[in-house]
């Protein structure tokens, strides 16, 4: 799989001037350190997602049956009496 597949399809003078542009934007200070954090947000992106897809895999290599989901109980709950009003609020006899 080519990640950069995109890449083919420009020429060098549209490399050139997008790259101009993004100095433009973020200045010649600013731009080792996003291309730093960018790099590390990748690598953290890329671990993620190879961490999720070992647990897939090891879970279909897994012999244990899947867990059966739980069944909520068919109880009835009843309100007592105090529960089924509500409490009255007091604002009436504060105003004055």
């Amino acid at each position: 799989m080519n990640t950069l597949a995109f890449l083919q399809n420009l020429s060098s003078w549209e490399i050139i001037l997008i790259f101009m542009v993004v100095l433009l934007f973020f200045g010649a200070k600013r731009l080792p350190g996003l291309a730093k954090s960018l790099g590390k947000s990748l690598r953290e992106f890329k671990d993620a997602t190879s961490g999720i897809e070992d647990d897939i895999r090891s879970a279909m290599n897994s012999d244990e049956p899947a867990a059966k989901p739980v069944k909520p109980s068919k109880q009835s709950v009843e309100a007592t009496p105090d529960e089924a009003t509500p409490a009255k609020s007091d604002s009436s006899d504060k105003a004055s």
